[in-house]
């Protein structure tokens, strides 16, 4: 674009994570065009990861399955109000939406015979990568067909209010005992580790001396999940799942020693807020899905390779073994709430080898450590 943006609209109408992973194009266009207004477009339920950000002046939201009124409603709203609008993502809505409120509409799509209505939506488009490109890495390409300068890392926001819950309702965790934080509950049951060895790494970590703050999601079978986890820990873990919100977490997460999760949207959260991270992969891809590490450079393909253990930064990368990893499917029976093997099985002593090391000067005898877990009969 030859002139100054003064207003710009990001649309991300995909999950919690993808909204998260969207943050460093708005960060992006907002420290390029410091005085232009910055909104997002997203679906109802994955705005609170954005709605304290800095960067945005009004994030819009629409229903996953909206009805017809609400969509005309927001087309009306949107027609022609931006400079530029991008759309991160290559499905047909994105697409429409953005070239329904942009002036100059950019975005990305599959480069096939099926996607050619979609192009000729789009003043400028570029070649979606579903497979070897990082999702933060894709998302930026949008920023060189616009001439702006990329800032790479996510940004995770909370507000005072935030900060003031966690006091009131979270006290322990101002007593200066350093904790970490235990995601143990993804929403689908594909990406999820077992709950033995949730417990026996709680419970090594509370050896060491260490506060265990076990977090989910709010559904009765996260609950629950959590709540067996902990009784196979010793008193004294902290149990927040479906207790916090997502940015009081944030504001939990921001302080902690050591944070331990799954492939969900909070392990892209504390790997933005430069927490040492150790995240457990199985099925996903994390060439295109791994945690982006903090201040990890811009001009990355991908922070990872497709197969095998690696730190980068402040994540560490453990992988489930098996030839079949990555595959790429929901799971072993290939939908949502079946179970990987590959994580299933993923050893406890690889977990806690991997929260040593990212612990640093915390590290405890493992061989020892181990014995005292069979002891306590958790494997």
């Amino acid at each position: 674009m030859q002139k100054p943006i003064t207003s710009a609209l990001v649309v991300c109408m995909r999950r919690i994570g993808d909204v998260l992973l969207a943050t460093p194009v708005v960060r992006s266009l907002k420290a390029a065009y410091p005085q232009a207004a910055v909104d997002m477009l997203v679906f109802s339920g994955t705005e609170a990861i954005v709605q304290a950000s800095p960067d945005l002046r009004k994030v819009w939201t629409l229903p996953s399955t909206p009805t017809l009124s609400e969509s005309i409603r927001l087309v009306r709203s949107l027609w022609q109000q931006y400079d530029v609008a991008l759309s991160v993502l290559a499905g047909d809505r994105p697409t429409f939406f953005a070239r329904i409120a942009g002036r100059h509409a950019v975005g990305l799509l599959v480069p096939d015979a099926k996607s050619w209505w979609k192009r000729q939506l789009l003043s400028r488009w570029g070649p979606f990568d579903n497979l070897n490109t990082h999702t933060v890495a894709m998302n930026l390409r949008l920023l060189q067909i616009l001439g702006v300068e990329s800032r790479a890392t996510p940004l995770v926001t909370w507000s005072q209010d935030d900060e003031a819950v966690v006091r009131r309702d979270l006290p322990a965790l101002d007593g200066g005992q350093p904790y970490v934080v235990l995601h143990v509950s993804p929403k689908f049951s594909y990406k999820a580790w077992n709950a033995s060895g949730w417990a026996a790494l709680g419970t090594w970590l509370m050896d060491c001396g260490l506060r265990v703050v076990v977090a989910g999601g709010a559904s009765s079978e996260e609950l629950l999940t959590a709540q067996r986890i902990v009784g196979l820990m010793p008193a004294g873990a902290i149990d927040v799942t479906g207790r916090v919100s997502l940015r009081v977490l944030a504001c939990v997460l921001s302080r902690a020693s050591l944070y331990v999760g799954t492939d969900t949207a909070v392990t892209h959260m504390a790997a933005a807020l430069d927490i040492p991270t150790v995240a457990l992969f199985g099925p996903s891809n994390p060439v295109k899905w791994g945690p982006w590490p903090s201040d990890w450079p811009a001009g990355s393909v991908s922070p990872w390779r497709k197969v095998g253990q690696q730190r980068q930064g402040n994540v560490y990368l453990l992988q489930g073994s098996g030839d079949c990893v990555p595959c790429m499917h929901e799971g072993c029976d290939q939908h949502v709430n079946s179970l990987s093997e590959c994580l299933q099985q993923l050893s406890t002593m690889r977990v806690i080898e991997a929260a040593a090391l990212m612990l640093e000067g915390k590290r405890a005898n493992l061989k020892s450590m181990e014995l005292g877990l069979e002891m306590r009969g958790i494997r």
